[in-house]
């Protein structure tokens, strides 16, 4: 894409692209059931949306059917023209789609084709191409009144679901949990069979083992009011089992993006001794400014923390706008692939971007523009990465509105660091790799995090404001 209009083109790009793990994660504690659905393996369906969608195949058997025909070639037609790589890989998209049309006549309800559609998806075996039925999102009314949490975070660990956060004054933190307890049951539902539904298939691990988790949280959260019993085993290996209450998550959520729902968001800018540190859980523009400002707060301290962990992306050119301010000569962060063209994510340099040493926190649960925001920094030398391997699903994608209601997320497009490394399917490689451990959980310890000060300690050349560093640079 070059030439006449290409800084339009570009920025027309950039603001409506979406690279967003939405079919993985969500963080905070609000996790509906469409995380479970994300899986065209792991198909479980909620009873209210089902209702809903039965209803709306049962109003009409031709009607039905003339909708489910049409829903399907949107979405194999978009990615039979929108799809990056015109060779689909060495994959017959057109068979594929053949050998799926084939099955439609026997589709009798709107959860069926989600399901179908979603299988034909998992042939191209990429991330960020999932359907999201509808009532899949709090799309209307107030979501903080409609969501509803018992106050856990959780991560698979090993062949454990273990608890990573539990929020204050929740249902949970009063019923006594925390952080390294071990969940073994959700309602009716043994976790361990389900975690061994998700044991095998094409994704990396690291992607699965975050599905893994996020099923659970779809599991455990649910109707504010409605209640579900846990099963855990605590601190001294005793088996337990609680009745948590399901209570409004409240808290503050993003404006809605074109299709992009609103998500609940979560923001904190502090000092750790004299290093600054700036927490957030989504790339949302309405967060920018707010970024920004804390960059700008912390413009003296010697050395300063992004803490990506379980950051699942969001707005594509976030990345590179909060990256100028960290850089002081252009550069890029890296190239996105389109069908037909290029479109380079360029680093513009702010005025007086930050210069002292920089750290970035991430894990199995940091997708899409997390990782291209850290995969950028870490090979122009800027920023060093401690955790563990990301996600590896940083495909930049499209929200569709299907004729059924429901969402389509596709990508149209594949993404290279500079120097040409894939992140899809492999994840950033931390400089330093620092495990999650349950031990760590249950001391009350954060293993990364220690880590990282210790690091920009062992860096500084002393301690003092950023003065006394040597300019940041990047490339």
């Amino acid at each position: 894409m070059r030439g006449r209009g290409e800084g339009a083109v570009r920025r027309s790009l950039l603001g409506g692209l979406i690279l967003f793990g939405i079919g993985a994660s969500v963080v905070g504690g609000w996790a509906p059931l469409w995380q479970v659905r994300a899986s065209a393996t792991v198909p479980v369906w909620s009873p209210v949306t089902l209702e809903k969608q039965e209803g709306v195949a049962t109003a009409g058997a031709h009607g039905a059917r003339e909708l489910y025909r049409r829903t399907f070639e949107i979405v194999w037609g978009r990615v039979k023209e929108k799809y990056y790589d015109p060779t689909f890989g060495g994959l017959d998209w057109d068979a594929v789609g053949r050998r799926y049309e084939a099955r439609l006549a026997a589709i009798r309800t709107e959860s069926e084709l989600y399901a179908l559609l979603q299988q034909m998806l998992g042939e191209l075996r990429r991330s960020h191409f999932h359907i999201y039925p509808p009532g899949t999102f709090l799309e209307e009314g107030d979501p903080s009144e409609r969501a509803g949490t018992v106050g856990l975070d959780v991560r698979v660990l090993g062949r454990q679901v273990v608890i990573t956060r539990v929020r204050a004054e929740s249902s949970a933190e009063r019923a006594g949990l925390r952080p390294g307890f071990i969940v073994r049951r959700v309602g009716d539902r043994d976790l361990d069979r389900l975690l061994r539904r998700f044991s095998s298939g094409w994704e990396p691990p690291a992607r699965r083992r975050m599905r893994m988790a996020r099923a659970v949280l779809a599991l455990l959260d649910g109707e504010p009011g409605t209640r579900v019993r846990v099963q855990y085993v605590d601190d001294r290996s005793r088996l337990r089992e609680v009745e948590l209450r399901r209570e409004r998550r409240g808290g503050e959520w993003s404006e809605r993006f074109g299709n992009f729902p609103p998500m609940p968001v979560e923001f904190e800018a502090k000092r750790l001794g004299d290093i600054g540190y700036i927490r957030f859980n989504v790339f949302v523009v309405g967060l920018m400014e707010r970024i920004r400002a804390a960059i700008r707060e912390f413009a003296t301290a010697p050395a300063l923390i992004f803490d990506l962990r379980g950051n699942p992306g969001g707005i594509g050119g976030m990345a590179a706008g909060l990256a100028g301010m960290l850089c002081e000569r252009p550069t890029s962060l890296g190239t996105m692939t389109l069908r037909s063209g290029h479109v380079n994510l360029a680093v513009f340099p702010q005025p007086n971007p930050y210069a002292g040493i920089v750290v970035i926190l991430i894990d199995e649960h940091t997708a899409s523009t997390a990782e291209i925001f850290a995969a950028g920094l870490q090979e122009l030398g800027r920023a060093l990465i401690i955790g563990e391997r990301s996600a590896g699903a940083a495909l930049p994608s499209l929200l569709e509105r299907l004729p059924t209601g429901a969402l389509f997320q596709y990508a149209i497009a594949d993404f290279q660091t500079a120097q040409g490394t894939l992140i899809e399917g492999h994840g950033v490689i931390p400089n330093i790799e620092v495990p999650l451990t349950r031990r760590a959980l249950l001391e009350g310890r954060d293993p990364q995090l220690e880590v990282a000060l210790r690091e920009i300690a062992r860096r500084l050349p002393r301690r003092g404001d950023v003065r006394g560093l040597r300019k940041g640079g990047c490339g």
